[in-house]
């Protein structure tokens, strides 16, 4: 395994810079992940690093050290820990990362089953929950549209948990012409001339429309739902952080389709 201890030396630089930078991780079409849960996880999955590293204190933990013997076909690297800090994406660094490439985009969308449309969702968090929520629930198609925070960002990528490496995952997309002829019922979650969620027949194929944290879903967006939904709320609140409104709508679709059998 080679030491690098300098930080002027170029791979650090690029592990730097994929931390911090969205336009980084575009033109390299790189990012990281980060902790030994969500490395193993992509392992699991058949998911290929092009690079690992680990801290210098990380290298000594037992959960760490095993996954560097798995690893021990990639290009494996250690850093001191003040470096290591230096090129983590989170403010707590855990000891291990590494580097992976981000999936080529789709040159068309087009989907059949259930799904969810997001419109504006900015917040990492709250993108990496719906992201892991999704891949619970079973809903393989996710669809960013243009002003999504990016999907495959560390940080969205440490909220969803490793929900990225069993999800189709589409940025930018024409959300008009991704649902052309969809099969199903394409649901907004918004307040205005709703139909509340438990009065809904979920069983069969739906595209789930959630809006930004702030302005919720644009007027184009809207303007392709067949229903508008609400999530009934007797105990006052005027709304749902969308990272939950997106888990009732989706846990609310599984128990009806689960009703089923």
């Amino acid at each position: 395994m080679k030491l690098i201890s300098s930080r002027d030396n170029a791979t650090v630089k690029h592990l730097h810079a994929l931390a911090t930078s969205a336009r980084e991780r575009r033109g390299s079409g790189e990012t990281l992940i980060d902790g030994a849960h969500l490395l193993g996880v992509a392992l699991e999955r058949g998911v290929k690093p092009t690079r690992v590293v680990v801290s210098e204190s990380g290298r000594g933990q037992a959960e760490i050290a095993a996954l560097l013997e798995a690893c021990s076909a990639f290009d494996c690297i250690e850093l001191p820990d003040r470096l290591f800090a230096h090129v983590s994406p989170v403010d707590a660094p855990s000891g291990v990362l590494a580097v992976i490439t981000i999936p080529p985009a789709a040159p068309e969308v087009s989907v059949t089953g259930s799904c969810v449309v997001l419109d504006g969702v900015q917040d990492p968090g709250n993108l990496g929950t719906i992201l892991r929520t999704a891949a619970a629930v079973g809903v393989a198609d996710v669809l960013l549209a243009p002003g999504c925070a990016q999907a495959w960002s560390p940080r969205v990528l440490r909220a969803a948990m490793g929900a990225h490496f069993g999800l189709r995952i589409f940025e930018n997309v024409d959300a008009q012409a991704a649902l052309a002829g969809f099969p199903g019922a394409i649901l907004a979650a918004d307040l205005q001339d709703s139909v509340e969620l438990y009065d809904l027949d979920l069983r069969g194929p739906v595209a789930w429309l959630f809006g930004s944290e702030g302005q919720g879903l644009s007027p184009a967006m809207l303007a392709l739902a067949t229903q508008r939904v609400l999530i009934p709320m007797p105990g006052g609140m005027e709304s749902l952080n969308v990272g939950v409104a997106a888990g009732v709508c989706l846990f609310e679709q599984l128990r009806q389709q689960r009703s089923l059998g």
